[in-house]
């Protein structure tokens, strides 16, 4: 089977620390939008973006929910900033075994940014237009991807999943997700 050049749209989120306030209203509704039925609840635990605060510096990050990573990653850096240390989980996008951060709170899957595209009306995500500081900046870019890059991907993160949590939990978890309204 001979692979070919395709381009694919992708979407990111570039975020401005200097403009972040620290208000979470991205958490707010994400939440909310994720919730079933759409904006019946908010739990933060489920948004799929975090802001994380650093009081010595007033600093705030928010963080969007990455790629799930099956294995614990090998980088421990610490970061020094004005003096404070961190270590490189506070920064990291990943849903993973060593943390809770980015986990369903129900069954414990992983949850991942989806930019909000289960709403076809919307031009940009959710956290972007209710983010009053600009400190989120929706973007997309054009890029170069091998054909057939995108089902292997898709089958490796699921038999990753099915590995850690049981094929139970992730037909759940997908039966749940193709009912939402």
């Amino acid at each position: 089977m001979k692979i070919g050049k395709k381009t694919k749209t992708v979407k990111t989120i570039r975020i401005d620390v200097d403009k972040c306030n620290g208000c979470r209203a991205c958490e707010v509704i994400c939440s909310a939008f994720h919730a079933t039925p759409k904006y019946s609840s908010n739990n933060p635990e489920r948004a799929r973006i975090r802001v994380i605060h650093y009081p010595l510096r007033d600093l705030y990050v928010p963080v969007y929910a990455g790629e799930y990573a099956a294995a614990e990653c090998a980088g421990r850096d610490k970061y020094t900033i004005d003096g404070k240390e961190y270590d490189e989980c506070a920064f990291c996008r990943a849903s993973c075994p060593s943390r809770d951060v980015f986990k369903e709170p129900d069954s414990g899957l992983p949850l991942k940014c989806d930019m909000c595209e289960s709403d076809p009306t919307l031009s940009e995500p959710m956290c972007v237009q209710w983010c009053l500081a600009d400190a989120l900046i929706y973007e997309e870019r054009e890029e170069e991807v091998e054909e057939g890059e995108t089902q292997e991907e898709i089958e490796i993160g699921l038999k990753a999943m099915a590995h850690k949590f049981g094929w139970q939990k992730v037909l759940d978890a997908a039966a749940r997700m193709s009912n939402k309204d």
